[in-house]
């Protein structure tokens, strides 16, 4: 994957939130942020990074998170960053119940009004890897690295209005630290995320299948563990877009709309899905969407043990 290009959104404001400005103190520390991209973002100066293979990161500040301005630096972002490879906003992840000593990555939409950015799961997989080896290379024992269904924080922030992930072309994943103060400050974590984030072009060269998750909760164990999941040698999963179930009760996906919302959904994930896995405890309406969705794309379903017998499967070739 030589030549890509990656930009990452992250907040050097030390009055506002957590992670993010310890994650950029790390990238200078470790040489990451010694040239300038010639131009500024928010106000403050884009750095970048080449590695060896001749991929390009760039480091772009922000005063918050990215996802509270959005609508304000959209036109920055599309004038800068439009033809890129990937994008992501390291952040914290915080919430009532939230799992605690979590290094998270998830893909961005908004169940309820059926909007979805942007999805490359194989690149998701890269970095979820790239971070899982840096957490036992800095001995993180207490922290797991997991996934998180789809969502945006910006609508739950009540300051973004969910079309405007449609607005930026490139994917954009969330990279986080969770989910409370202890692992917030953690330089370690922080450090594991900081390492990762230019090692998301390595490749491993994985037959990689993507899915389509559909229910169970937040931070669903089957989906997350399915990251890591590899078998006959060079055989993978692609997770990206997660529909949790909470979200599709709250978001009446039983309607008339649900199929199409649905669509949307899986039409956001580069390269489309070879299956669809659910979790066996959702409702019947539920699961009825599945097979209408099963259906009009030409995939299987499966129920979510499944992914624990991957070798049982059968695929298209």
């Amino acid at each position: 994957m030589a030549g890509k290009k990656a930009v990452y959104f992250i907040n050097t404001n030390r009055d506002y939130g957590y992670v993010a400005y310890l994650v950029w103190d790390i990238l200078q520390e470790e040489g990451y942020l010694a040239k300038e991209a010639g131009f500024d973002f928010d106000g403050q100066k884009v750095m970048r990074y080449q590695d060896e293979a001749g991929n390009w990161f760039y480091f772009a500040p922000t005063h918050r998170a990215i996802c509270l301005d959005y609508e304000k630096c959209l036109p920055e972002m599309n004038e800068h960053f439009a033809d890129f490879d990937i994008s992501g906003m390291v952040t914290w992840h915080e919430g009532a119940n939230a799992l605690e000593h979590v290094l998270t990555v998830h893909s961005l939409g908004d169940l309820p009004s059926g909007v979805y950015g942007g999805a490359k799961p194989r690149l998701m997989r890269n970095l979820m890897h790239a971070i899982e080896k840096n957490r036992k290379d800095l001995g993180l024992e207490e922290f797991r690295v997991v996934t998180e269904a789809t969502h945006w924080s910006g609508v739950y922030h009540d300051v973004g209005d969910p079309t405007l992930l449609t607005k930026f072309p490139v994917s954009m994943m969330d990279i986080e630290v969770g989910s409370e103060p202890e692992s917030w400050n953690n330089q370690e974590a922080a450090r594991a995320l900081a390492r990762s984030l230019t090692k998301i072009f390595d490749d491993d060269g994985k037959r990689v299948h993507n899915l389509l998750c559909v229910g169970g909760v937040h931070f669903e164990p089957n989906f997350a563990e399915a990251v890591f999941t590899e078998w006959g040698g060079n055989q993978a999963f692609g997770v990206s877009h997660i529909m949790a179930n909470q979200w599709l009760v709250s978001g009446q996906y039983e309607n008339e709309t649900g199929v199409e919302r649905a669509s949307h959904c899986i039409d956001a994930i580069e390269g489309g899905i070879e299956a669809i896995f659910f979790h066996d405890k959702m409702k019947a309406c539920y699961k009825d969407l599945v097979r209408a969705l099963g259906e009009k794309y030409g995939v299987p379903i499966y129920k979510h043990q499944k992914l624990r017998h991957p070798e049982e499967l059968e695929w298209k070739e």
